[in-house]
């Protein structure tokens, strides 16, 4: 029966260290799972910082006005002036249309009912 236990026992112990290995190389390849998206992440940050850079580059006022000076012939853009704009108080906001009543309805008024007060 002592024979019997030491098998069972070294069999288990066995097999939890096939457990182990296989657990083990899953961790590993997770971790470095993680690492490739962190570079993935990184890689992705230097690419945005990079077309904020450029589109704040490609948004300068004194490179876009000799734009509009280039092609003012084509676009006929003017230059903003301070006159230019309204105050939100001169908008002119169409009224809605008035629909026409397509279904009447018929009231009537009793003046009994309406004395006694009924309605």
């Amino acid at each position: 029966m002592r024979g019997l236990f030491y098998v069972l026992t070294a069999l288990a112990v066995m097999g939890l260290a096939f457990w182990a290995y296989q657990e083990n190389y899953k961790t590993q390849s997770a971790i470095a799972e993680v690492r490739g998206l962190h570079g993935e992440i990184g890689a992705a940050h230097e690419r945005l910082g990079m077309l904020r850079a450029e589109w704040a580059y490609l948004n300068r006022p004194d490179r876009l006005a000799d734009l509009a000076d280039l092609n003012f012939d084509r676009l006929g853009l003017l230059p903003l002036m301070p006159d230019a704009f309204g105050a939100v108080d001169q908008i002119i906001y169409p009224l809605p249309p008035i629909l026409p009543i397509t279904n009447p309805i018929e009231l009537s008024f009793d003046e009994r009912a309406a004395m006694e007060g009924d309605l």
